[in-house]
């Protein structure tokens, strides 16, 4: 446990507000506003400032946590602050928060940076003998006084756009870089015209951009052509704008400088328990990001119940990610200052590290993409055959109405309602910090319709007795709920639901694969005897 009460630090600013004399809490990573060891007129008096120029770009191509913080200058203790949710970040430092929502996207991010000086106070102004407000050492308000301050500007233009399935990320955010890389020595017409070589201009088009930045632009970027012109005129803009430069980095010197007595940071946290912490919000994030995908499949859209789970388990990963982060924002103070040791946070991290393998949450998740592919697959060849998806009861009747005869696919509840996810969930809101040694596990594939051969091989026999069918006849798919899973084929004619004649192989139905019909449905006689025609009766389904 490294030893920090008399150290000076490094802080990276991420867009806070800093300024020279400020206090600052290292133990929670905030600052102390309305409060100062100096008046006002002797702190401006003993304070210093001299040029520091300096700028450059960067391309990057990684979207990690760890890559984002590296750019950005935050150190591994900040991270860890930044990760519980303590730190908010602002202007360029908000390019910390822009997360990706899909696995299915390429990313690359231009980075700018410009230094312009560097404002401290003189070594004369510190020192006990100089404080004014001397009784604000020790009231516990704060760990450290801001001595220096670097100021300049940061600018982050990332480049995003959804993938189709076949194509390669790494190849499209490889064009991309090297387009990113002639942005500089792009030249712009006197109309104001990009000039893009012709190779590229239709790698970039696609790309929309999100500006984070220091400087204030009258209209942020979204397209590559209008990122260039921005880019081209930041150091113009930080020229005729240097009064309206920001911190950057701040240098801390701690209270215990001037009163022994005064609150002081103990310890920072380890570095390794912080990447254990990143490391876990990764691996919810990972889920979370498949689950969005997942919700974005034709598929979730057509079969209630699996959008209705993909839901629910999108709501899991967020409270979880929630209850980690609250669990971390609780303990990093007071390890940082003493009051604790960072034990409790490796066990707290082992907790939720054996969970999320033994919880079988990254099973579940495999489950649901395996059953979404086969599917879709499936859906995918009725539609080869003509076979319109019909996603309600709705638009059966409309159909079974509008045409003499009709033949219909049926999905019966492939998937039921999960209550795994629920039972997790209620479990985890119980208590503030519930013992996740103690919480319930996924059952694994025994949920899964597609390892039962049974069912599976009654939805594939099913399906091919349907793609023999006469071409003649209109071919529908829906799903409907029913006691079994599987699928069956129902038949209509003048809107009525009919029953094939016994022994009829190629289109069999078996007790409970239809839907029953109501006593009293379809046609019936009147009085004279005569047959008459009566409206469709409500489809009797199952919740």
């Amino acid at each position: 446990m490294e030893k920090e009460s008399n150290m000076t630090i490094m802080v990276a600013a991420v867009g806070r507000p800093f300024s020279t004399g400020m206090l600052y809490d290292c133990r929670n990573d905030t600052l102390v506003p309305g409060l100062s060891l100096w008046k006002r007129e002797n702190l401006s008096q003993f304070m210093g400032e001299r040029p520091q120029l300096y700028s450059d770009f960067e391309i990057i191509t990684s979207d990690s946590t760890e890559d984002k913080s590296s750019a950005l200058n935050v150190s591994a203790s900040l991270k860890a602050s930044f990760l519980s949710g303590m730190v908010e970040v602002e202007g360029s430092g908000k390019y910390l928060k822009n997360d990706v929502k899909s696995k299915n996207h390429a990313r690359v991010t231009l980075k700018y940076e410009a230094y312009t000086k560097v404002q401290e106070l003189s070594m004369d102004h510190l020192g006990r003998d100089n404080v004014d407000y001397k009784d604000i050492l020790t009231k516990g308000v704060a760990t450290h006084v801001v001595t220096a301050v670097l100021y300049g500007a940061q600018a982050f233009f990332v480049f995003d756009r959804e993938l189709s399935k076949d194509e390669d990320r790494q190849n499209i955010e490889g064009h991309l870089k090297v387009a990113i890389q002639k942005i500089p020595k792009v030249s712009i017409e006197g109309e104001g015209s990009v000039c893009i070589d012709d190779k590229f201009s239709k790698t970039v088009e696609e790309f929309s951009c999100k500006y984070h930045g220091d400087f204030f632009l009258e209209e942020n970027p979204v397209t590559f052509v209008e990122s260039i012109k921005v880019y081209q005129s930041l150091p113009k803009l930080l020229e005729a704008h240097m009064t309206h430069v920001v911190p950057l980095k701040v240098w801390l010197l701690p209270l215990t400088y001037f009163d022994s007595e005064a609150a002081k940071l103990v310890c920072q946290i380890k570095a390794d328990l912080v990447h254990r912490a990143q490391c876990v919000l990764e691996d919810i994030t990972d889920l979370e990001l498949r689950c969005n995908d997942a919700m974005k499949t034709t598929i979730a859209q057509q079969f209630p119940d699996i959008g209705k789970n993909l839901k629910n388990f999108r709501n899991l990963c967020f409270n979880l990610k929630v209850k980690f982060q609250q669990n971390l924002a609780k303990r990093l103070p007071l390890i940082r200052g003493g009051d604790e040791k960072d034990t409790g946070l490796d066990k707290s991290l082992h907790d939720y590290e054996n969970f999320l393998f033994r919880s079988n949450l990254n099973v579940w998740m495999e489950n649901q993409e395996k059953e979404i592919s086969l599917l879709m697959a499936i859906t995918d060849k009725l539609k080869k055959k003509g076979t319109k998806i019909l996603l309600s009861e709705k638009d059966l009747y409309k159909e079974i109405l509008s045409e003499d005869r009709v033949m219909c696919f049926v999905f019966h509840s492939l998937t039921s309602t999960d209550s795994f996810l629920s039972d997790l969930s209620i479990y985890l809101n119980k208590s503030a910090e519930p013992d996740l040694n103690a919480a319930p596990a996924d059952r694994g594939d025994k949920r899964n319709w597609f390892f039962s051969d049974n069912v599976f091989d009654e939805v594939k026999g099913t399906m091919a007795r349907f793609s023999e069918s006469s071409k003649e006849i209109k071919r529908l798919a829906m799903v409907l709920a029913a006691e079994h899973k599987g699928a069956s084929i129902h038949e209509y004619e003048d809107g009525d639901l009919i029953k094939e004649p016994k022994g009829d192989s190629s289109n069999a139905y078996e007790d409970g694969d239809l839907i029953k019909e109501p006593e009293g449905a379809g046609s019936s006689e009147d009085k004279h005897g005569n047959r008459k025609k009566k409206k469709p009766a409500p489809l009797q389904t199952e919740s």
